[in-house]
């Protein structure tokens, strides 16, 4: 993603002594961000079965938290400017821990979405203040290499987690939610390690540029990108709440094997995102890579409903993975292209909002399907989805390529 992109040749020097430790606490507070949702998803059949949970809300305990997020991080962002990022990072991490464990002892639907929620809101205050303050603590490419190191460790525990929340669960599913715990010590580690520099405070933006921004997020191919990277989320988890249930109905999965397919998702997902995405777009284009992207979801979509043996589905984890991760780093690219350089943040933030509100409304949309037809249906109506996008990614240009 050209945000994190840094120029080779400037010599790097790492942080010492004790900016050094508070760069760990901030890439730890962005970890658990990551968490909120890796965790309960390998225990989500067992939930539902125990709970007796109707299928069309079932998933939502998944993504719930991703609306939050969505609305609440810029927020929390705002807020951080002006009382202080620390101020902001350690009630939220303490809350965070609160209210994650606390899933563990409720037992009704409308209980378990409240502390999802509320967890989601305290996952957005951690998210704005901790990266807000590792953009202060550093500048130029040093900060750049920075947030390129904490985005590599969050990609990190996206694989880890779902194992290590399936591998905790696979005794009990309440014993996943213990997990959110780990926010109370990086609460009491980033209460003694984190001192936030002084600023003159102020706006994230300034007031001239507001008619730069606004006239930007109006612009079609502006809207049609963040379209794309609704319905592309909306995709992805598919895979991340109905794959479990699917392995859970066809080989009685347990919750430590779910969390190992997620896991290994995860892993295509990095490594396309790492090494590929950018030399296929170079080669045949943007568009025709994203197009080639959502295709290869697609078809892996298509195939899951067919494969009834653990040896079959776990490649086809990884092939939609690897669609994934060849997919989302170019649409954002080409968002940051289209985004004039003095609201390139802004455009980009809007952008990652757009990502969780797909993550929302994946189980809204396809939760009926569940609960009407079956679980097969929901993987054919996605991988439908993912079809029409990719061949209209292939045939059909984008509205505008050129910034305004």
């Amino acid at each position: 993603m050209r945000v994190i992109t840094v120029p080779p040749s400037t010599p790097f020097r790492p942080p010492q002594g004790n900016r050094l430790w508070q760069v760990y606490v901030l890439i730890a507070a962005g970890c658990l961000t990551t968490m909120t949702g890796g965790v309960v998803s390998p225990v989500l059949p067992e939930m539902v079965q125990e709970l007796a949970l109707s299928p069309q809300w079932a998933g939502t305990l998944v993504s719930i938290h991703a609306l939050a997020i969505a609305l609440f991080t810029p927020l929390f962002g705002w807020l951080a400017d002006r009382i202080g990022k620390r101020t902001v990072l350690i009630p939220s991490l303490l809350l965070y821990a609160l209210f994650g464990v606390a899933g563990a002892v409720m037992n009704t639907l409308p209980l378990l979405l409240t502390t999802r929620v509320l967890l989601g809101i305290s996952s957005a205050a951690i998210a704005a203040a901790s990266i807000g303050l590792l953009a202060t603590l550093f500048e130029g490419a040093e900060r750049s290499r920075m947030l390129g190191y904490a985005t590599s460790a969050m990609t990190i525990a996206s694989i880890i987690i779902p194992i290590v929340g399936g591998w905790v669960g696979a005794t009990e599913w309440r014993y996943a939610f213990y997990l959110y715990g780990f926010g109370l010590p990086v609460a009491l580690w980033a209460a003694i390690t984190l001192r936030e520099p002084s600023s003159g405070g102020g706006s994230l933006l300034d007031p001239e540029q507001n008619q730069t921004l606004f006239a930007t997020l109006r612009r079609p191919a502006i809207l049609q990108i963040y379209g794309l990277i609704v319905i592309a989320a909306a995709i992805v988890y598919t895979v991340v709440i109905y794959t479990p249930l699917y392995l859970k109905e066809i080989i009685d999965a347990d919750p430590a094997l779910n969390g190992a397919v997620l896991g290994i998702r995860a892993v295509g997902a990095a490594v396309m995102s790492a090494f590929a995405a950018s030399r296929l777009a170079r080669r045949f284009g943007v568009q025709q890579t994203i197009a080639f992207g959502f295709i290869t979801m697609a078809f892996m979509l298509l195939t899951i409903p067919l494969l009834n043996e653990l040896h079959w589905i776990i490649p086809a984890a990884v092939l939609f993975g690897m669609g994934f991760g060849i997919t989302i780093p170019n649409i954002y690219d080409i968002l940051a292209g289209l985004a004039p350089s003095e609201v390139r943040a802004t455009v980009l933030a809007v952008g990652t909002g757009a990502n969780s509100l797909g993550q929302f409304i994946s189980p809204l949309l396809l939760g009926p399907v569940w609960n009407s037809i079956g679980l097969t249906a929901v993987f054919y109506s996605a991988g439908a989805i993912a079809l029409i996008l990719g061949l209209q990614m292939a045939f059909l240009p984008l509205t505008s390529t050129h910034q305004p």
